[in-house]
C-alpha cells in the first residue's frame, strides 16, 4: 500500500473564546446530511450561515485524533460550536460534522486512516459548494486535522484556502518523537526515569516504523521490548540497588495501537509531497507552549516547502503563551486542560479573522 493511499485524516479543531464567539445574532444553524462518493458513509452535521449576507465564504472544520462530535467537545469545551458562532459573526459559513461512528455519522472510526478522513473533508467541501450563497470553500484543521486539510487541499481543486491550527506538518515518526520528548520533559519524574522512557519509546517507534505493513511488526516489537527490558533491569539493579522500580511501559496496549491501520499510516505520513501541490492561501498558527505539536519544526516545514514550490501566499505565526488547544496555560500539560478557562485565546481569533478578510 502506498503512503498516499494510507494517509488518514486526523485532527481536531479547537477554537473559541468568551471574547471570540459571542452568539452570531441572526445566524442560521440547521442539521444537514450528506454522503461520501461511494455512499459508504452518511454524515450528520450542522451548517451555520451568517445573517444578512447574500454571498459568503464557507469552511469545513476538521477534527483531530479521537472520535469527536460536531461541536468538537473536548476537555469540557464545545470548541467547534464556538468557532462556528465566531465565524458566522464575521460573515463566514461553517460546516461541522460528527466523526465516523459518532452522533449521526455512521462508519467505524477505529478502522479509518488519515486518507479516509481527508476524503471525508473533500465530501464536506463538495456539499458546501452546492449551498446557495457560497462563494469559495476552504478548510480549517486542528492538530491531525491540519494534516487532513493538507492532504485534501493537495488533491482537490475545490479548496480555495487552508488554515491549520497546530496542524501536523512534520513526518509522522518525527511528530511522535517530538511529542513524546515534550511530554516526558514535562512529566514530574526523575531525570533518570526520563532517560529510560526516552530510550524505550524511541526504540519502539523506530521498530514500528521499520516494520510497518509487514507480518514481522508484532514479533519485532516484542523482541525490541524484551531486549531493552533485559538491559534496563540490569542497569537499574546496579544504579538503584534496593529501590522499588515504578516505571512501566504498557507493551500490550502499544502493540494493539501500533498494529492498527491508523498508527501505521501515521508513522509513514510525509506532508512534503502534499504541501508541494498546494498553491492557495495558507495560514498556519501554533502556540509556543504546545507539547503535542511543537511549533518550530511544524511551522518551518509549512513555510519552507510552500515557498520553495512557488506559493508566496503563506502566513505562519507563533502565538506566545498558548498550548495545543490555543488556551493560555500554566503547567501547559494535558492534565490541566479541563481546569483552564476560556475556549480560544482572543489573539488567535484576531489573526484568523483579519486573515479571512481577503475572502469577504
Amino acid at each position: 500500500m502506498s503512503i498516499r493511499r494510507c494517509l488518514a485524516v486526523v485532527w481536531i479543531i479547537m477554537l473559541a473564546g468568551p471574547q471570540v464567539h459571542a452568539q452570531a445574532t441572526g445566524a442560521r444553524s440547521t442539521n444537514v446530511y450528506f454522503s461520501n462518493k461511494d455512499k459508504s458513509i452518511r454524515f450528520g452535521g450542522t451548517l451555520t450561515i451568517p445573517a444578512n449576507r447574500k454571498s459568503f465564504p464557507a469552511v469545513v472544520l476538521i477534527s483531530g485524533t479521537g472520535k469527536q462530535d460536531r461541536d468538537g467537545t473536548m476537555a469540557g469545551h464545545k470548541m467547534f460550536k464556538a468557532l462556528a458562532d465566531s465565524l458566522a459573526a464575521a460573515g463566514i459559513a461553517t460546516l461541522r460534522t460528527d466523526d465516523r461512528g459518532t452522533g449521526e455519522t455512521n462508519g467505524v472510526y477505529e478502522t479509518a486512516t488519515t486518507k479516509d478522513f481527508a476524503n471525508d473533508a473533500q465530501a464536506a467541501i463538495s456539499f458546501l459548494r452546492l449551498q446557495p450563497g457560497v462563494t469559495v470553500t476552504g478548510l480549517i484543521g486542528h492538530s491531525e486535522g491540519g494534516a487532513a486539510a493538507i492532504i485534501a487541499a493537495a488533491e482537490s481543486k475545490e479548496v480555495a484556502f487552508v488554515i491549520t491550527l497546530a496542524g501536523l506538518a512534520t513526518t509522522g515518526i518525527q511528530a511522535l518523537k517530538l511529542q513524546n520528548n515534550a511530554i516526558i520533559d514535562a512529566a514530574p519524574i526523575s531525570d533518570y526515569d526520563k532517560n529510560r522512557h526516552r530510550t524505550i519509546t524511541t526504540l519502539m517507534f523506530d521498530t514500528a516504523y521499520r516494520y510497518a505493513y509487514t507480518p514481522e511488526l508484532e514479533p519485532r516489537l516484542r523482541a525490541t521490548y524484551n531486549a531493552w527490558k533485559h538491559a534496563d533491569d540490569s542497569a537499574y539493579a546496579k544504579d538503584k540497588a534496593g529501590e522499588a522500580d515504578h516505571m512501566r511501559f504498557f507493551l500490550e496496549s502499544y502493540i494493539r495501537q501500533a498494529t492498527g491501520p491508523w498508527y501505521q499510516c501515521h508513522l509513514r505520513y510525509d506532508p512534503v509531497p502534499f504541501l508541494r501541490q498546494i498553491k492557495v492561501p495558507f495560514l498556519a498558527l501554533n502556540g509556543n507552549k504546545d507539547i503535542m505539536v511543537p511549533y518550530k519544526e511544524n511551522l518551518a516545514t509549512i513555510e519552507t516547502v510552500l515557498k520553495e514550490n512557488g506559493n508566496n501566499q503563506v502566513t505562519v505565526k507563533v502565538l506566545p503563551g498558548l498550548n495545543h488547544l490555543f488556551l493560555h496555560c500554566e503547567s501547559c500539560t494535558n492534565s490541566e486542560l479541563p481546569q483552564l478557562k476560556g475556549d480560544f485565546a482572543p489573539e488567535a481569533w484576531t489573526v484568523i479573522s483579519k486573515w479571512m478578510q481577503m475572502f469577504l
